[in-house]
């Protein structure tokens, strides 16, 4: 009765304060692996990539990953987040890298006004900012004027189908799995051309070339919902890799999701949850003592539409890292570690880009088996322990 009691209380604690949750176990969780082994992938509907704004606790993003003919690595991003339906923020944020380690990425931030959906909650807007998808699904527009230093003006036009694991891309959370009190959906565009400009202080900067979209929807405290997460996003000439890979807090389990496609343009070569990730060799951060991957390996294995097997390896080394982000560097020192104390959270996103080395896709569809060289932008991301 005591424990019944304690979960209790220490839930609403965490639903209030973002604190660390009791320990539910594997059974409070609906892998999205679950709905796959039935349907392993969905292709995406325009409906499928509407807005949901949730009136209750949650994180929902629209990212863009740019990699341009020219070798400049980008990124634009919309957040809408909500805390408790008590409090609603939206901001827009844009990244060019600087491979130059002598030189600093040029980063933006601005937390956006007055922001609003179209009526059929396809298209974003607000003050100075706008991303709109077409009206056949095929292309999204993103325009930003928040920042002088950051002058966004880009098209992402899809030349691969949509996916989403399983039918509906989500994963469930909550002792009651019919009525869950939390949720997890990713869906991707995973190839995808580029066209137009990031217009910096220095000038335009052209990002004509390849990209990949990644709708998220974290339907309640991003810390709650996972403790590690590491993402794969490869391009080459021909095919595409995606990996999204998360582990959840020990609440749920420790339980590992994961959402993977390889795609060539026009089609879906496979797709669904039967993916790896290994962190083949690491070092220690020295500044927070999270194992930093070095040597990463990725693993996809599915059938094609007609039945073939397909096997997928890309494994290499990381090289160094292009950033390290803090996630909450802007907050006071203080309040920091009574976060950290609380909730067990010291978020940092160690982002990778070994553009001086192409690695190579191996790729096997029945009996072909092939291999390509391509760009990889690899995330490591560690919330909690």
């Amino acid at each position: 009765m005591f424990k019944w009691v304690q979960q209790a209380a220490q839930q609403t604690l965490a639903n209030v304060a973002g604190t660390q949750e009791p320990i539910y176990g594997p059974s409070a969780i609906k892998s999205i692996a679950e709905e796959a082994k039935a349907t392993p992938y969905t292709e995406l509907t325009r409906n499928d990539l509407k807005w949901q704004v949730m009136d209750s606790t949650c994180v929902e993003t629209q990212s863009f990953y740019f990699m341009s003919e020219s070798g400049v690595l980008g990124l634009a991003q919309v957040i809408y987040s909500n805390v408790a339906g008590i409090r609603t923020t939206c901001q827009f944020n844009c990244k060019v890298f600087s491979l130059d380690p002598a030189k600093p990425h040029l980063w933006s931030a601005n937390q956006l006004h007055n922001h609003d959906f179209s009526e059929d909650k396809s298209n974003f807007y607000a003050d100075d900012c706008a991303i709109e998808l077409s009206e056949d699904g095929t292309t999204y527009t993103i325009r930003s004027m928040n920042d002088e230093n950051a002058i966004v003006n880009l098209t992402v036009k899809r030349t691969a189908p949509g996916f989403q694991a399983g039918k509906t891309g989500k994963t469930l959370f909550g002792t009651d799995l019919a009525n869950p009190w939390g949720s997890m959906r990713h869906a991707f565009w995973p190839r995808c051309a580029a066209e137009g400009t990031i217009t910096t202080k220095d000038g335009a900067i052209d990002f004509k070339g390849q990209a990949f979209f990644s709708y998220a929807l974290q339907g309640m405290k991003p810390h709650h919902a996972a403790a590690k997460w590491t993402f794969c996003d490869f391009q080459g000439p021909t095919y595409s890799a995606i990996l999204m890979h998360y582990i959840t807090p020990p609440s749920y389990g420790s339980t590992e999701v994961n959402v993977g496609c390889i795609v060539k343009d026009g089609e879906i070569i496979t797709g669904g949850c039967t993916n790896a990730v290994t962190h083949v060799e690491t070092k220690s951060d020295a500044e927070n003592d999270w194992p930093e991957p070095t040597s990463i390996k990725f693993v996809w294995n599915g059938t094609t539409k007609d039945g073939k097997l397909v096997e997928a390896v890309l494994e290499g080394g990381l090289g160094e890292r292009i950033d390290r982000v803090d996630v909450m560097a802007e907050v006071p020192g203080f309040v920091k570690k009574i976060v950290a104390g609380a909730a067990g959270t010291k978020p940092y996103i160690y982002q990778y880009f070994p553009h001086k080395n192409k690695l190579t896709l191996k790729l096997k569809i029945g009996d072909e088996e092939i291999k390509e060289e391509g760009h990889l932008f690899s995330e490591a991301t560690f919330i909690s322990e």
